[in-house]
C-alpha cells in the first residue's frame, strides 16, 4: 500500500514538472525566498511521462535525444557525456502529430508557479543538432554545438563553447539570443 501511495506521488511530481515545462518557454524570474518555494523534485527513475523524458542519467538523455526519443527532454541534475550526443529526428510540439516540428530540451527545474528555482549543465564534447526547430531552454551548455538543421533555439541558455553551423540557412533560421541566452565561443558556418 505504501509503495503505491509513493509511485503515485512520484507520478503526480513528474506530472507537474512536464505540464509546467510544457507550459511555455518563458524564463521566469528566480525567486530567493525560501519560503515561497515548493521545488518540483523527480526521482531520477522516473524516466517517462506523456511523452516527455526526465532524468539525471546520461544514458537515459542520450537515448531520449536520438531518432527514436521524445519531444521533451528535461535532465534533473548536472549531466556529463564523454562523447560526442547528436539530437536526431523529427518531433512535434506536445508529441502530437497534428502540431508544430518542436522539440526541447529542459535544462532547469521549476515551482508549482513557474518560477526556476535551479538550472542544470550539459557537459558534451560536442552536441550535434539534427533535429529541426531544437530549443535548448535555460541552464548552461559546456561544449561546441554543431548545427544541422533549421529553426535552433536558446532560450536563457548559456553556451560555453562555440556554434557552427552547417549552412548559411541555418544560422540565419537560428535564434540565439532569446531570454538573454549568449554563447561565450564563437559562432561560425562551416
Amino acid at each position: 500500500m505504501i509503495s503505491k501511495k509513493l509511485i503515485t506521488l512520484g507520478t503526480l511530481a513528474a506530472t507537474v514538472l512536464v505540464l509546467g515545462a510544457c507550459n511555455g518557454d518563458k524564463k521566469d524570474s528566480k525567486d530567493s525566498s525560501s519560503d515561497s518555494k515548493t521545488e518540483t523534485s523527480m526521482s531520477s527513475s522516473v524516466d517517462t511521462v506523456s511523452g516527455a523524458s526526465i532524468s539525471d542519467k546520461p544514458e537515459v538523455i542520450e537515448k531520449a535525444l536520438g531518432k527514436d526519443g521524445n519531444w521533451i527532454i528535461a535532465a534533473t541534475a548536472d549531466i556529463t557525456f564523454d562523447k560526442d550526443v547528436t539530437v536526431a529526428g523529427e518531433f512535434h510540439d506536445k508529441g502530437e502529430t497534428s502540431g508544430d516540428i518542436y522539440r526541447k530540451l529542459a535544462l532547469y527545474a521549476q515551482d508549482g508557479d513557474k518560477k526556476i528555482t535551479d538550472e542544470y549543465t550539459l557537459t558534451v564534447p560536442q552536441l550535434v543538432v539534427e533535429t529541426e526547430n531544437f530549443n535548448i531552454v535555460n541552464g548552461t551548455v559546456k561544449g561546441d554545438i554543431l548545427v544541422k538543421a533549421n529553426g535552433f533555439v536558446l532560450n536563457g541558455t548559456k553556451v560555453e563553447g562555440n556554434v557552427t553551423f552547417e549552412k548559411e540557412e541555418y544560422k540565419t533560421s537560428a535564434t540565439l539570443d532569446e531570454e538573454d541566452a549568449e554563447v561565450t565561443g564563437e559562432i561560425t558556418v562551416q
